[in-house]
């Protein structure tokens, strides 16, 4: 079996790799974009842009896979009030330009589409936890790019007969990932702390927001298995099933630390609108793949600490 993977060299794309290897014999190909670092130890690596349909067409017809995950997106939400055209182009042009791809292939591969927790957007108190039924309320351009990506999704899937399967993906943290998500960011800033690289003083945003956080290796083996198992044409949420504020999440951080930090509200951190909670039922994935948590979040977040730490001291890390 052959398993594509588009747009791997970002964060989750790494740790997708490692855990297919790790759990399959599957023959594994990736496409990045060209400016990103080489991926070792694959069989085949390609530079694409998803939005030139005949390099994606040149790269279905060389590799032929059996499976595609589909990961190529623009993931911040604060980069997308930034950039909503580059946003929408990457998001739904680019997705649509994957799908019209492997449309015109004369075999009917298995298709991963991810999105996100986002979409859901201002959800109800008595709608908690979010089940994959619930209205969609995008309150950013991300999320409502992710949300017309999972709608095109299932309109090709019924109207093409093509096998895919659909995900929401609630927020995913462990080493490694950009410092413009919150645990990175937190983590990198304590780093620099400790090491005098920087006041003593962490610059956060709204600290009230609850998310559901999930360490991005318990995600990527729920992709895997929905991979497997996921029923075509569905949607299915990948969370924790609990939801933290990013206050609580902020002194679970700060506990890992001995050195003594003031906190302070920055307002470039703020974002133009920020849905209070976002909090997953994940009953659906586990009744079909019996995919539970298996790493604690303090596990997530001392590790998360840790790279940060040998990153900043300019130490190898690899975890």
């Amino acid at each position: 079996m052959k398993a594509l993977i588009i747009g791997a060299a970002g964060f989750v794309g790494r740790h997708l790799i490692k855990n297919i290897k790790e759990n399959t014999n599957w023959q594994v190909y990736a496409t990045k974009i060209t400016r990103e670092s080489d991926i070792a130890d694959i069989d085949g690596v390609f530079d694409l842009d998803i939005l030139n349909p005949e390099e994606i067409s040149d790269v279905l017809n060389q590799v032929r896979p059996d499976y595609i995950f589909h990961l190529a997106a623009q993931s911040s939400v604060a980069l997308s009030w930034k950039t909503p055209a580059l946003t929408i182009d990457i998001n739904i042009k680019g997705t649509v330009h994957v799908l019209d791809a492997i449309a015109l292939l004369d075999y009917r591969p298995r298709i991963l589409l991810i999105g996100s927790g986002e979409e859901y957007g201002f959800i109800r108190p008595n709608e908690l936890p979010i089940n994959e039924e619930n209205p969609l309320r995008p309150g950013n351009i991300y999320a409502a790019t992710k949300a017309a990506q999972n709608m095109i999704g299932k309109i090709y899937a019924q109207a093409y007969g093509m096998d895919i399967v659909m995900v929401r993906a609630f927020n995913h943290i462990g080493t490694d990932q950009d410092p413009i998500f919150v645990v990175a960011d937190f983590c990198k800033q304590v780093a620099m702390i400790e090491a005098k690289q920087h006041p003593a003083v962490m610059k956060v945003g709204n600290l009230k927001a609850k998310r559901d956080f999930t360490d991005v290796r318990d995600v990527v083996q729920a992709y895997l298995l929905l991979m497997e198992k996921g029923k075509s044409g569905e949607i299915y949420n990948v969370g924790s099933g609990h939801a933290i504020s990013i206050e609580e999440l902020l002194n679970m951080i700060l506990s890992l630390s001995d050195v003594k930090i003031e906190v302070t509200n920055d307002e470039a951190k703020m974002r133009p609108s920020d849905i209070p909670i976002i909090e997953a039922d994940v009953s659906k994935l586990h009744d079909s793949t019996q995919w539970t948590v298996t790493i604690p979040l303090m596990q997530t977040l001392r590790e998360t600490l840790d790279f940060w730490r040998n990153k900043v001291a300019g130490l190898d890390y690899d975890k």
